[in-house]
């Protein structure tokens, strides 16, 4: 389906033009008709699929055709770099529409939290954010939210891994009663649609490839003991096609002792982690995505939500934990219909 025959205002279709969206994915051709009916729903699709897009158009169409004075969305995500993310892609599409939006976050300084709180009270369409600094901003100030329509949970799973069910559920709480939820993972457990029942009003559900890894990974596995990793490691390095790695570890004191040694050896590569300062962490990521960086080393907040085309290897330099998280991590990969190759080191 094209996106001409969603019926969006021109504002709206001129952007996409300019940005050369022209055939809808599976999940957009699903989900638009159904957000744009105003009803509650349920999404699931691996990352990479082009969900943003899915929720955040037919949202940028209804705010084109009323009154843009005041907060009409809130997209909540577990990550600021995913705040960054969404709230970049907004801009883009939303550039010849008029609509405003702010992404909110943690980990800067006192005047990025005046600047947010500054913005706030100016006046914004679209506020994208993490649950702790949104909760943050609405217990020190007042915002008017009376005339909210949209509400969107996105990387629901990852949220409530990360143990933010009760901020959400405090957020909803400062929301008007009529408006519409959308919540929007890469995996559907039983306890997302538990979650989901407390806060959503008879959701549509629309399933796209849940829970499985794209069929354009080939994905690997080599045994090997802790103390062969790192030299395994550096001879996979050496094939010139991975031009663009990702490697994930689930401590921070590995993703450092690796980034170290690989930078040692002359290779390019960057340890991001929750230590490093936010400025730091945005230039580590820009720099990864313009290709300076060759190789990002990381833990699982990487996993969930990073959007960078052309990733073509990803290496679990140990199992993850749970089988969710080995999803999301080799997803990085192989995205929007392109190939790429996963490799799990194993020692058992």
């Amino acid at each position: 389906m094209r996106f001409d025959e969603f019926g969006f205002v021109p504002a709206l279709e001129e952007g996409l033009e300019s940005m050369m969206f022209e055939e809808a994915t599976p999940i957009q051709e699903q989900t638009i008709p159904i957000i744009k009916e105003g009803k509650d729903m349920i999404a699931c699709a691996q990352t990479g699929t082009g969900k943003t897009a899915a929720y955040m158009l037919p949202i940028l169409d209804a705010i084109a055709r009323n009154s843009r004075e005041s907060i009409l969305a809130i997209i909540l995500v577990p990550t600021r770099e995913l705040a960054m993310q969404i709230d970049q892609q907004i801009m883009g599409m939303s550039y010849y529409t008029g609509a405003t939006s702010i992404a909110i976050y943690g980990g800067g300084d006192g005047m990025g939290y005046e600047q947010q709180k500054r913005a706030i009270r100016e006046g914004v369409n679209i506020i994208v954010a993490t649950p702790g600094r949104l909760i943050s901003h609405l217990t020190s100030m007042k915002i008017d939210l009376s005339h909210l329509k949209h509400f969107v949970l996105d990387e629901a799973d990852s949220m409530l891994d990360m143990g933010f069910q009760d901020d959400i559920l405090r957020i909803v709480s400062y929301l008007p009663k009529k408006k519409q939820m959308l919540l929007f993972s890469a995996t559907m457990p039983m306890k997302i649609r538990s979650f989901a029942r407390k806060i959503l009003q008879e959701p549509v559900e629309v399933n796209i490839a849940i829970s499985k890894p794209s069929e354009g990974i080939d994905q690997r596995v080599y045994l090997a003991y802790d103390q062969q990793k790192m030299e395994l490691l550096k001879n996979i390095l050496k094939d010139p096609n991975y031009v663009s790695v990702i490697i994930f570890a689930s401590q921070k004191t590995t993703v450092k002792l690796l980034a170290q040694e690989l930078q040692k050896q002359g290779i390019d590569a960057e340890g991001f982690h929750s230590d490093l300062e936010q400025s730091k962490r945005e230039d580590i990521m820009a720099r990864f995505r313009s290709r300076q960086v060759r190789v990002l080393v990381g833990t699982d907040v990487i996993s969930r939500g990073i959007d960078v085309v052309g990733i073509s290897l990803v290496v679990n330099y140990d199992v993850p934990p749970d089988p969710e998280d080995y999803v999301h991590r080799i997803g990085r990969t192989a995205r929007a219909a392109t190939t790429g190759t996963a490799i799990t080191f194993v020692n058992e």
